[in-house]
């Protein structure tokens, strides 16, 4: 790939290398925008086919991670680090220290979580070297596990979500099909049931079903039957790029909010889905209470704060839902004309502020 070209294309601000022969280090920094604030993206280890699938990888995360935290309210830009390797055989400590100097030497444009193929024992080792790290330890100030708060925020999410579609935001009797049921979703279950919702749940885990019929008297379906239920929400909490060509024309329910990334295949599944009067929480927005969480960490850790915070998450929505039906446009488009519009006021703003000071020293400098 032409590598310049496509940082200029969509805006990139710096892309960074990072290797250390002795511990098989070979990190790839992606910052795509920091108006609002140091990029804040977690640090994935995967095993790339080549590097060309590892800087692109990097590079689509981290622009993701702009629009995710300015669609939060955070004051901060987004970043991705990619490492490349099996997470599973080649880790190794002096790896993660090394790659904690490279942090430190950006002197706080980025800091790094936890993500795909890392852990908070990872954030640790990193920790030893830099203080921009977020996901430690509860010992170093950590907020731990993210899973409830990122549930929360989602289950906040469906309410706006269901207010949208139908006037009300209560979940009471409503008819909740989830799908797939790991640590986020079982917990979004438990605030779901403690409203009063109807459950219905699949995964290809048998036990984790098994766990969430016996918890919440869900009703079990099989993974290929969870799309065409007669159900409310459609919750999403589990693969991407579930809502595409072939279950759209599938799904009865009228809204979609989940925890799942990436839950439409491609943007025009957006257009399709807003055109059959269909409800959808962006992912990224709906899902962000995780990133909101760890944020908090940088001010030191307050979780009364932080889901305070979390909880705002329905007022972005709702301002989702109104960019849609003000501009006739997907959810999925006004999501990013809501992070672009931020991105762009704070921009102006600080482009002003600099031009005034400009003239002034000017002025200063012509007078003497």
């Amino acid at each position: 790939m032409e590598i310049f070209s496509y940082m200029e294309k969509f805006d990139y601000e710096q892309l960074v290398f990072c290797q250390d022969k002795n511990s098989g280090l070979k990190a790839i920094i992606a910052i795509h925008d920091t108006t609002l604030g140091p990029a804040l993206g977690g640090t994935r280890m995967w095993t790339y086919q080549s590097e060309e699938e590892a800087v692109e990888d990097a590079l689509r995360l981290a622009k993701g991670m702009t629009y995710k935290n300015a669609a939060a309210g955070l004051d901060l830009g987004g970043g991705k680090t990619v490492i490349i390797g099996n997470p599973k055989t080649d880790k190794n400590p002096e790896m993660f220290r090394a790659f904690g100097r490279y942090i430190q030497g950006l002197n706080g444009r980025y800091i790094t979580a936890e993500d795909v193929g890392t852990t908070e024992e990872d954030m640790d080792l990193i920790h030893l070297e830099t203080d921009y790290v977020t996901g430690v330890s509860k010992t170093s100030g950590s907020s731990g596990n993210p899973s409830p708060v990122t549930a929360y925020g989602v289950y906040k999410g469906m309410k706006a979500a269901a207010k949208a579609a139908y006037g009300d935001d209560s979940l009471q009797g409503r008819t909740v099909a989830v799908q797939g049921i790991g640590n986020v979703a079982y917990k979004l279950c438990e605030f779901l049931y403690e409203e009063g919702a109807n459950l219905i749940v699949t995964d290809i885990n048998k036990e984790a079903v098994n766990r969430a019929v016996e918890a919440f008297g869900a009703k079990a379906v099989d993974p290929q039957d969870i799309y065409e239920l007669d159900c409310d929400i459609y919750a999403p909490c589990a693969l991407g790029a579930t809502i595409n060509d072939d279950t759209i024309s599938k799904l009865k329910a009228k809204v979609i909010a989940g925890s799942a990334n990436n839950q439409l295949k491609n943007s025009e599944h957006g257009r399709i889905i807003h055109e059959k009067g269909i409800i959808y929480a962006p992912d990224y927005v709906i899902n962000s209470g995780g990133v909101i969480n760890v944020a908090d960490e940088l001010q030191g850790y307050n979780p009364e704060r932080a889901m305070k915070k979390v909880e705002t998450i329905y007022d972005s929505l709702t301002r989702v839902f109104e960019i849609s039906e003000r501009d006739n446009i997907p959810t999925n488009i006004a999501a990013d004309r809501m992070a672009e519009e931020r991105i762009q006021s704070v921009r102006k703003s600080r482009n002003q502020f600099l031009l005034n000071n400009h003239h002034i020293l000017s002025r200063k400098f012509n007078n003497r």
